[in-house]
């Protein structure tokens, strides 16, 4: 059956403007004003706005670490997305000794639940001649992403020559770099120092991830890439010398593009020295309000190019277990690290959050435009990751991925309206003002006010090619 949406009011990257939708299948067919369409369905979107569905470039589902998995599946932090207004996300494979197409093949099978589309970033953990010849072979798998690390050392950091020498395999093959930045050398010896000296609390996982090491990090991958003639994402930008950093090399033509997350924006260091500091861990830390504001200054400028979360939740207290859709779960989280912070599973939940919080908090109070909005949330990250426009666009022929999204909506956010699977919300008792209302995915709707219609396997894989460089 056909969908045709009218009178609603289109927000994409570039302009707002009035207009109808015609869905056929799992298209956008035809838009514009007085539409018609025989044994079309048609939805009153009077008052509404029509949003591309989002698109999450950094999530991290069913991801072993420490002694625990992260919470969420690609079944269960899927839903949380679509009832987030999100409707495509990009996991990262874990590199296994058997190599690449192995270690695709495991996340294939993790994926196999999936509620809504879906794709791989290939984390790029060790290195060598033979692995180097492999990497092209990605991207006949669809996978044209590669993830470096510049700190976790002796687990997935990769030495900078062996970074640059995959940049230049990417720049051959068409393919983006991805890099975490922060300095892995002074990172383990302050984590030494401190726990010589006794320090095990929540906080010492900030101060011994210092932010001048994520700072001179960006600029060192940056110049790599510039050497490389390569481009380069950097993920998860948390302190503002790593925007300033961004700016200084893209006005030198560097291919250098940075995403940043909500929690950077929201929060600070000082809620790790809470009671419950042990929930707001994650790598990198969070920051100070100077940070925040940098940040925020970064994507009103466009310096900055997308909003991802990082979403990796972990129970706080994984011995009590909760019921999630009537099931009782129970799965070891933050208190693993009850006595030595580096214990502590290192991640937050964010996937279901991003589009409502960054609504109220970056729209309505004028921080970001909602074109600014639709840009970072879902049309950027399209582009970048080679979607475009199949994915993060409003125009005939794309995917009918589309939220029509109520900004009058208001309600108290938190744990009764979240579907992430864990024991907490980040944004518990915020006000929000705007909340999707109906999200379809390739034309099936599937969340629909608070119900649920999506089902397990009904995500697709997307095999992606070059992206764009913005």
């Amino acid at each position: 059956m056909n969908t045709l949406i009218k009178h609603g009011t289109l927000v994409t990257a570039s302009e707002t403007f009035e207009s109808d939708i015609l869905i056929e299948d799992e298209k956008i067919i035809r838009i514009g004003l007085n539409l018609e369409a025989d044994s079309a369905q048609v939805i009153d979107a009077s008052g509404k706005l029509i949003l591309p569905g989002g698109v999450d470039p950094h999530v991290h589902l069913d991801l072993p670490m420490f002694d625990t998995v992260s919470s969420d599946d690609h079944y269960t932090g899927h839903k949380a997305a679509a009832f987030g207004g999100t409707t495509t996300v990009m996991d990262f494979v874990v590199l296994e000794d058997k190599g690449f197409q192995h270690s695709v093949n495991l996340w294939m099978k993790k994926a196999e639940k999936a509620a809504i589309d879906y794709s791989f970033h290939m984390n790029l953990t060790q290195f060598s001649e033979k692995l180097a010849k492999e990497i092209p072979s990605l991207m006949d798998m669809g996978i044209q992403t590669l993830k470096v690390f510049t700190a976790y050392n002796g687990r997935l950091r990769l030495a900078d020559g062996d970074i640059f020498k995959a940049m230049q395999v990417a720049k051959d093959s068409g393919m983006l770099v991805m890099a975490h930045c922060e300095n892995g050398d002074v990172i383990e010896t302050l984590v030494q120092q401190a726990l010589a000296d006794g320090h095990t609390d929540p906080i010492w996982h900030a101060w011994t991830r210092p932010n001048w090491g994520a700072v001179d990090a960006t600029l060192r991958v940056a110049g790599m890439a510039a050497d490389a003639d390569s481009s380069v994402y950097i993920v998860h930008m948390n302190t503002g010398g790593e925007v300033d950093m961004l700016k200084y090399a893209r006005e030198r033509g560097v291919k250098v593009m940075g995403e940043t997350c909500p929690q950077y924006l929201f929060f600070t260091e000082d809620v790790l020295s809470r009671d419950d500091g042990a929930k707001w861990i994650c790598s990198p830390p969070l920051r100070t309000e100077m940070d925040n504001a940098r940040l925020w200054q970064g994507l009103r400028d466009g310096t900055l190019q997308t909003i991802g979360t990082d979403h990796c939740p972990f129970f706080l207290d994984g011995t009590q277990p909760i019921i999630y859709e009537n099931m009782e779960i129970s799965i070891p989280g933050k208190e693993l690290g009850k006595y030595n912070f580096t214990k502590i599973p290192n991640g937050l939940p964010g996937i279901q959050d991003r589009m409502p919080i960054m609504w109220t908090y970056g729209v309505k109070t004028g921080n970001i435009t909602a074109n600014q909005f639709v840009a970072y949330t879902s049309t950027n990250p399209a582009k970048i990751f080679g979607l475009y426009p199949r994915k993060g666009a409003l125009i005939p022929g794309a995917d009918a991925d589309i939220v029509i999204w109520d900004p009058e909506k208001v309600l108290k956010y938190g744990t009764a309206y979240s579907h992430q699977r864990t024991d907490y919300n980040l944004y518990e008792g915020w006000e929000l003002a705007g909340y999707p209302e109906k999200v379809f995915l390739r034309g099936k709707l599937i969340v629909d006010g608070e119900q649920w219609l999506g089902k397990s396997g009904n995500g697709q894989f997307l095999k992606r090619s070059e992206g764009e460089v913005l």
